[in-house]
């Protein structure tokens, strides 16, 4: 039986075996919110009985494969756009987003693109910044863009050559800062270089602080060398109190003075966390494995044990290591017999070192992660939540440049917590398991539905109890890399509603208002990339943003959808989260969504109630005549029909199925009558 025990220090737990993760793909401040001047009409009431079920057989299965043709299969929703990425961005990983005003931020491997998403049915390219690194991760705050760098071969001149030197001046890992303010000329002032180069990074507007945005940087690499940043160490902490592991940087960024920027703490919010429980591989994976490593090797290529099972090691991974190797002794040319000895008797303990595998203590205990894939902040509440790789870690920001630790959990179902994201309320936080990497198939018909899924906690006094998962539904093909990946909350007022990307698995949109009983309410995928191997494709991510769904598709550009109406989705609640306006969105910072006093916020909630019957049929009736009459009448007359309208719902709500919609609804009516 898997659990999900809260982590408590240094207590032993049993190691099993877990998945790889050293060749992933990848992987806030409160954005303004304003009420829009127009609502949309009525629709018809919801139905009463249960909604209907998604489409059997499902469409997903089975589609036809295709770089840009491959088939495609919706469910409540519709691809509005499709945009190819352009010139050197084509061929190149389309990695995060971040939105500002009327623009979409793609991050990509080879720099970002800056698109214009004012006609969402065609999308304009308003630049498109060349600036190679991994992953390029994307943020923005108000005239400034972060871009994260993690790789070796970055420059920070932005050139394409790469960085071959092991020690370089010329090498960036860390945090790029752009000033956007003509944002069709982005302007390069600043960068901060970090010993592990920056995976994910997560901007944190202090609402105490006007002056200042604060980054948490997410470094998942090896620690680079003293040489090329002094004070990197790559020793742990009980052998050097200024190690760079088990720790996240802060950095700290002045407004008025953004090329000032510098960290400014390194809190270690890993301490006393030992190894977490792991879950074993899938037969088929170890199988494939080890076959790959034996055809490998037989070719003199690099194999390494990870996570308890024998991988090949891809030869961008290996040569950087030989070449260092070589210059090490003052050698020149192709490496030797006597140094690729030496390599492959180091690889062990460097691999180790790479994926967090430290060696046990006196105890016989191993550690915990020694950083975090990704951080979500919710300033609106003071609490971050952490995906640390063996780890979901709550944490408390109400001082951003000393985030503490005040709760931790793992789950031997999980392979790598790799992000977080809070319901509206902050009464839930939902986890996603990047098991594989994001570069594997784990969703096909034999994998675990506990298995590179979201985990569901509820937040009660500031402590996670687990609730449930949540795994696309659909059966993905051995040649679609498919798992849990960047999502979003869609704000439909009264519920926890959640888009996310599942790689080359699509698009799903579902409910978790029941923590114990999430549900998927709408869906969009594509055939794979090939038929015959595993491409490069699927969504990245995919977020909400006024009105409409974007993602990053990895290998076809720019994606733009929109829900449609149907029984799970109410074209009231539509309409309703479209209210919600964000002056910009970065998915690792959440806003609190705050609904305008508008008369379909009051019938999208009618809508819900006739949906799980939680008001009588009738009351519900009387309500929208009500609202009717009142969308009619203007002044004393439009107030005095809302008020009354108002009390009688309140009336009503102890009586009914669910009391405390019905409850919010009269608020929500008693607003409208104010507003009059």
């Amino acid at each position: 039986m898997h659990t999900v025990p809260s982590a408590s220090p240094r207590t032993p737990r049993r190691q099993v075996a877990g998945l790889p993760l050293l060749f992933a793909f990848g992987a806030l401040s409160v954005a303004g919110c304003a009420s829009s001047s127009s609502s949309a009409p009525a629709a018809a009431p919801a139905p009463a009985a249960a909604p209907a079920m998604a489409p059997t057989p499902d469409p997903r299965v089975g589609l036809k494969a295709g770089m840009h043709d491959a088939a495609e299969a919706a469910w409540n929703l519709r691809l509005v756009s499709n945009t190819p990425s352009p010139g050197k961005f084509d061929g190149s990983t389309n990695s995060d987003l971040s939105f500002t005003g009327k623009y979409a931020i793609q991050g990509n491997y080879n720099g970002f693109m800056v698109w214009d998403i004012s006609n969402p049915a065609a999308p304009a390219l308003t630049v498109g910044f060349y600036c190679p690194a991994s992953q390029s991760d994307v943020s923005v705050y108000k005239n400034l863009l972060f871009v994260s760098g993690e790789g070796t071969s970055g420059r920070i001149d932005c050139g394409d050559q790469g960085v071959k030197e092991p020690v370089s001046p010329d090498r960036l890992r860390g945090i790029r800062i752009f000033d956007i303010t003509n944002i069709a000329a982005p302007k390069y002032i600043a960068n901060v270089q970090t010993c592990r180069g920056s995976h994910t990074h997560t901007v944190l507007a202090d609402p105490k602080d006007a002056a200042n945005v604060y980054i948490y940087v997410s470094g998942s690499a090896g620690v680079r060398s003293e040489q090329e940043l002094p004070g990197c160490s790559r020793l742990t902490p009980d052998e050097d109190p200024n190690s760079a592991l088990f720790r996240i940087e802060v950095i700290k960024v002045p407004l008025a003075h953004p090329e000032q920027a510098a960290i400014v703490n390194s809190p270690r919010i890993f301490n006393d966390l030992v190894a977490p429980p792991r879950h074993g591989e899938a037969p088929e994976d170890i199988a494939a494995s080890q076959k790959a490593a034996a055809e490998w090797r037989a070719k003199g290529g690099y194999t390494a044990e990870i996570f308890g099972a024998e991988r090949p090691l891809p030869s961008g991974f290996i040569n950087p290591m030989l070449d260092s190797i070589v210059k090490a002794r003052g050698g020149s040319g192709a490496p030797t017999g006597a140094d690729s000895a030496a390599l492959r008797t180091a690889l062990p303990a460097i691999i180790a070192a790479r994926i967090g595998e430290s060696d046990a203590d006196k105890d016989g205990i191993r550690p915990g992660p020694t950083q975090c894939h990704d951080i979500t902040v919710y300033p609106a509440i003071g609490l971050a939540g952490g995906a640390c790789e063996g780890y979901g870690l709550l944490l408390d920001i109400s001082d951003p440049v000393n985030p503490k630790r005040i709760g931790a959990v793992a789950d031997s179902n999980f392979s790598y917590w790799h992000s977080a994201t809070f319901n509206n309320d902050g009464s839930k936080i939902l986890f996603s398991d990047e098991w594989g990497g994001g570069g594997g198939p784990k969703c096909r018909v034999t994998d675990k539905k506990e298995w590179g899924a979201d985990a569901i906690f509820t937040l009660t006094n500031r402590t996670m109890s687990f609730g449930s998962y949540y795994k696309l539904p659909a059966a993905q093909t051995s040649f679609e890399n498919c798992v849990a990946h960047n999502g979003s909350l869609i704000p439909v007022p009264g519920r926890d509603i959640m888009v996310q990307s599942w790689y080359q698995g699509g698009v799903s949109v579902f409910d978790w208002t029941d923590a114990s009983h999430p549900v998927e309410i709408a869906f969009h995928d594509r055939g794979p990339v090939d038929s015959t191997r595993m491409g490069s494709g699927g969504t990245w991510s995919v977020y909400w943003y006024n009105g409409y769904m974007v993602s990053s598709e990895i290998g076809r550009g720019l994606d733009i959808f929109e829900l449609t109406p149907s029984a799970w989705l109410s074209a009231n609640e539509i309409a309703a989260a479209k209210l919600v306006h964000l002056d910009y969105f970065n998915a690792q910072g959440q806003p609190q969504f705050v609904w305008p006093a508008d008369p379909v916020v009051a019938q999208a909630y009618l809508d819900q109630l006739a949906r799980s019957q939680g008001l009588d049929a009738k009351t519900i009736a009387s309500a929208r005549k009500a609202l009717d009459k009142a969308a009619k009448e203007s002044g004393g007359k439009r107030q005095a029909t809302l008020t009354q309208l108002a009390s009688e719902l309140a009336a009503d709500a102890a009586s009914a199925g669910d009391p405390a919609k019905v409850k919010t609804l009269a608020e929500t009516i008693r607003g409208l009558a104010a507003a009059s």
